[in-house]
Parts: C-alpha cells; structure tokens; sequence
C-alpha cells in the first residue's frame, strides 16, 4: 500500500534580468499535496547602484581574471543582500537559495553560456545552501541553455495555456503535444529601455513614450526581417543577439525615438501573436513590460489575445519564483530543465549546490 505524504519547502530565489532593473528577490513556500503548490510570502527588487550596472553592463570586455574576481564579489554582494532581506523579514530558516545570476555570455550554438554571480560565495556569506549555475548542464547536453521557466509553468501556473513574460526578452511557454514548450520571441524591455533613454528616461512609464509616437512601415520591416524569427524552436536571444544585429537596426533608423518605440511595441506585438497558435486561449502576462499599457492595447485590441493580468507580485516576482523552485527540484534530485524546451538531448537536473 502506497502513503502520499505532503511535502513543504520555503525557498527563496534571486534574479537579475537581462533590463537590469535589479535584483529581484523572493521568500516563498512550496507543498506539494498531488499538485505543486506556490506562495510568495515577502519579495523585494533592489535596484543597482551606478557601480554595478557599469561593471554588469561592461564586464563580457573584462579579462578573465577580472571576470573571475567580480564572479566572485558578485556571488558575495548577491549573500549580503539575502542577508539583509532576511533580516529585515524576519527569515530564521530556508531549505534552500537559489540563484539564476546576471547572464554575461550566452552562446549555445558555441557551447558557451556564463551567469554572474558565484554560487559558493552566496554559500559562505549566508551560510546556506544555495542552488546556481541553472543553464551549463543543458547547454553542455546541446540544450540552448534557455528559456528555464516553462518548467516552473508546467507545474505552478498549469492553469493557464500560454505563459507569456515582457522582460528584457519576450519568452512564452506552452503545452504541445503533452510536452512543455518555450522559446524566447524577441527582445522587448532592453530595447525600450535604451530608446527611452535617448529622451532621458530609463524606461518607457505605462508605454507613453510608444503612444506619442507613430509605427514606421520600413522600419518595422526591418525589425521583422531577421533570420532568427523564421527560425522553429527550440531557439533562444542574448545579449550578443542584441548588440550584433537587433540594436544596429534601431540604432540606424533615423526616425524619432517617440517613433521607434512606437514601432518596435508593434513588432513585439505582432511576434507574440504569431508565437500563439489560439489567441482565444487564456494567456498569463508577467514582466515589467505588462505595465505597458500600448503593448498590451495592441495586444488585446489589434492582435485579438486574451492576456490575464495576475496580482502585482506574480507580474513582478514570477521569474523569480520559478528559480526559487528550480532550487527545490535540484534538492530532490527530479528533473528541471526539459529536453522539449531546450533542445537538448535528454532532460536533466540543473544547478550546482553549494552547502554554506
């Protein structure tokens, strides 16, 4: 005879994405009683000072014993600020933390991919265990490293049919065939932050810039026209996308700023669409960008999808969650990374425990 027992975990995950918005950090509890339950107990997103964001945003230029010395300051500055959340929330005891770090270099098809922030250092500051390094299993197994939350989705958020996150980089996941997909669709915060910042903004508040401005048919060609987008997933963006052949083509328009955002929240708009096989279907919208209320006017009104907006915490933290229970399933040494999603040529158990 078989005895189900109910399992409970707390956790707290840490992200930093590719806007850099800052670090975003969350205490939760995990039961699982037949099905995996979540809760975010206490979250916080500690912005960057100048410091950090110059030496996160030049650091890929760095040697490689200058990128090893701030992997490591870094790991440490990611324990410190645990150590403050927890104090200040009153956090006595975690099973675990984890850690998805800053990403510096992705590169799948080279076999290359690196997150900041070096987990032992988390350990011995905080003097807990920690779980990071999610992503070089899977790209070590011809995965492409990327995107980890669908797996998160499949068991937290299977309510819904499509996962959809406005971050820095458009991503959504989904079940097909009785299979979890995702792939990233393009890049959406990180080339709204860097126009807006033109106009001397950091980012586009609520999408008012895109809305004082007017789509442009050539550019939004252009934007449309990468290899990339005709591409069948598995597939994943970074960085190295950005600046190669995604930011030239902004950069080069000599249209207003006002202008390209206004186009540029069309194509992100239109991609996602395509991404979605039944926009009647209930879709789950997260990320900073499901404050911009242009994307999601051409979301619901132009392209006909059926976005559910969350509480503000799932909209902010979700990411974040996720890690934090990609940590848990690495403790229990079950599967987190999914071959469906990635590529790659088995499933497998990511992230490297390092005990403080």
């Amino acid at each position: 005879m078989f005895m189900l027992f109910t399992k409970q975990y707390t956790a707290i995950g840490i992200m930093s994405g590719t806007s850099l918005d800052g670090v975003d950090i969350v205490y939760c509890s995990f039961t699982f009683d037949k099905k995996w339950q979540s809760e975010i107990i206490f979250s916080e997103c500690i912005p960057y000072d100048r410091d950090w964001k110059d030496q996160i945003n030049n650091i890929h230029k760095a040697s490689g014993q200058q990128l090893l010395f701030i992997h490591n300051q870094y790991g440490s500055f990611l324990g410190n600020l645990v150590n403050s959340f927890m104090k200040k929330n009153k956090v006595k005891s975690v099973d675990c933390i984890a850690s998805h770090g800053h990403t510096i270099f992705h590169e799948p098809e080279k076999g290359l991919t690196f997150q900041l922030g070096a987990g032992p250092n988390i350990a011995a500051t905080t003097k807990h265990t920690v779980v990071s390094d999610f992503r070089s299993l899977d790209v070590a197994l011809s995965g492409q490293g990327a995107p980890l939350v669908p797996f998160g989705d499949s068991l937290l958020f299977e309510d819904f049919d499509y996962c959809l996150n406005l971050g820095g980089i458009a991503n959504i996941s989904y079940r097909q065939n009785k299979k979890q997909i995702g792939a990233d669709i393009t890049f959406a915060n990180m080339a709204s932050n860097s126009i807006s910042s033109e106009l001397g903004y950091s980012y586009d508040k609520n999408g008012f810039l895109a809305s004082s401005g007017s789509i442009n048919e050539l550019l939004l060609e252009k934007l449309n026209s990468p290899a990339y987008f005709k591409k069948n997933i598995p597939k994943s963006l970074a960085r190295e996308d950005y600046e190669n052949w995604f930011m030239p083509l902004l950069k080069n328009s000599t249209i207003s700023p006002e202008d390209k955002l206004a186009t540029l929240g069309f194509h992100i708009a239109q991609k996602i669409s395509e991404s979605i096989v039944d926009k009647s279907k209930n879709i789950l919208v997260t990320g900073g960008g499901t404050y911009n209320k242009y994307w999601l006017d051409l979301m619901q009104n132009h392209f006909s999808i059926n976005c559910s907006i969350p509480e503000k915490n799932i909209i902010d933290f979700k990411e974040a969650l996720i890690f934090a229970f990609l940590g848990i399933m690495s403790l229990e040494k079950k599967h987190n990374i999914l071959q469906s999603v990635t590529g790659a040529s088995r499933d497998s158990i990511g992230g490297v425990i390092s005990y403080g």
